[in-house]
């Protein structure tokens, strides 16, 4: 007995001072650099980052070009998406929809009369952009300048959305209830459970 309880008294102070020195060895691990300060992690990159080298600050050089030209910009979506077609599509299918000859000119005539007006107001919204951003390089700005030239800003960009949606409303009276429904389904859509019946042109507003 007297061996046997020397051979486990020397196998309990082995064990113990295994697990004194694993538990030594972890909190060094662990806690070795407990004084230093945890490195913080960089300050991402803001998402605007080399635009501030833009002639205007809030203009891409495709935003200047498709307001130089008319172009669509999503302005019209609220009527492309509820079944109003638009004029640079339509003449895009004329084919697939089977324009006749009086609708085929009509739309171009649209198009182009269109075109004219978005650009002229979207030369307008260029400019008014550059008095904001004038304003704000020079340090001559203050919160009743930056209110006038944003209402401004506004105002014309409302005037263009507006041309561009009465411009579809305009294209959709030109075609019948079956064209309407076609474009809806050759531009991937799916065809309109119910067409949109053509509005009467405002007088003034005949193109």
């Amino acid at each position: 007995m007297k061996t046997l309880n020397a051979t486990n008294f020397i196998a309990a102070c082995a064990m113990i001072s295994w697990a004194t020195g694993t538990f030594a060895q972890h909190s060094v691990h662990s806690h070795g650099n407990a004084s230093s300060t945890p490195a913080q992690s960089a300050p991402s990159a803001s998402p605007y980052a080399d635009e501030q080298t833009r002639a205007i600050k809030s203009l891409s050089a495709s935003d200047v070009t498709g307001l130089q030209t008319g172009a669509g910009m999503a302005y019209g979506k609220a009527a492309e998406l509820n079944g109003y077609p638009g004029p640079a599509h339509v003449l895009e299918l004329a084919a697939q929809l089977q324009l006749d000859g009086e609708q085929l000119s009509a739309t171009r005539k649209l198009m182009e009369a269109h075109k004219a007006r978005a650009s002229t107001l979207g030369e307008q919204v260029i400019e008014a952009e550059r008095a904001l951003d004038l304003a704000f390089s020079s340090r001559q700005v203050d919160a009743q300048r930056t209110e006038d030239l944003t209402r401004q800003i506004g105002t014309l960009q409302a005037r263009l959305r507006a041309e561009h949606l009465t411009t579809h409303l305009a294209q959709t009276a030109l075609l019948n209830a079956r064209q309407v429904a076609s474009y809806q389904g050759l531009r991937g859509y799916g065809q309109a459970l119910d067409s949109p019946q053509p509005l009467p042109m405002k007088p003034g507003r005949a193109l």
